[in-house]
């Protein structure tokens, strides 16, 4: 299972989607609702969160594609209980500075407390050599943040 909000797809973002799926027999998006997405990022995406779902279900290396919750992440992770949490090397939820090797140690606690105790958490590396990043898209296409 993957999080993120995949405004502009990339290369970068195909990446990470390729890195994941390469961990497990399925891969699950979850993509982040727009609301989130402002909380988290202090912009709203270009694009809405039912067209960012539609075109991240369109990829023939996701197997299934949902909407993160509005308030509340854990229902739909606790109902899929993941094997695996595939984390963006940039991704900086859940993330602290006394970490496990490769892995975010405050999500992979809060998944114990949760009751998915299996479930273990990756960090997946940037796609070099150039790493692609949304905003950077956003920058050269005119938009503003």
């Amino acid at each position: 299972m993957v999080f993120g909000t995949f405004d502009l797809l990339h290369l970068g973002h195909l990446n990470f989607l390729m890195q994941a799926k390469e961990l497990g027999d399925k891969l699950i998006v979850s993509v982040a609702r727009d609301l989130n997405v402002f909380k988290v990022k202090g912009q709203r995406p270009i694009n809405h969160e039912k067209l960012r779902l539609k075109n991240i279900s369109l990829l023939p290396v996701v197997d299934k594609a949902v909407l993160g919750g509005l308030k509340d992440p854990w229902p739909h992770i606790i109902k899929v209980r993941p094997d695996i949490i595939a984390l963006g090397y940039d991704q900086k939820i859940y993330v602290t500075k006394e970490k496990p090797k490769g892995a975010a140690r405050e999500l992979q606690l809060k998944l114990i407390e949760k009751g998915l105790k299996k479930t273990e958490v990756v960090r997946l590396k940037p796609f070099w050599p150039q790493v692609y990043k949304s905003r950077i898209l956003r920058r050269e296409l005119g938009s503003k943040p």
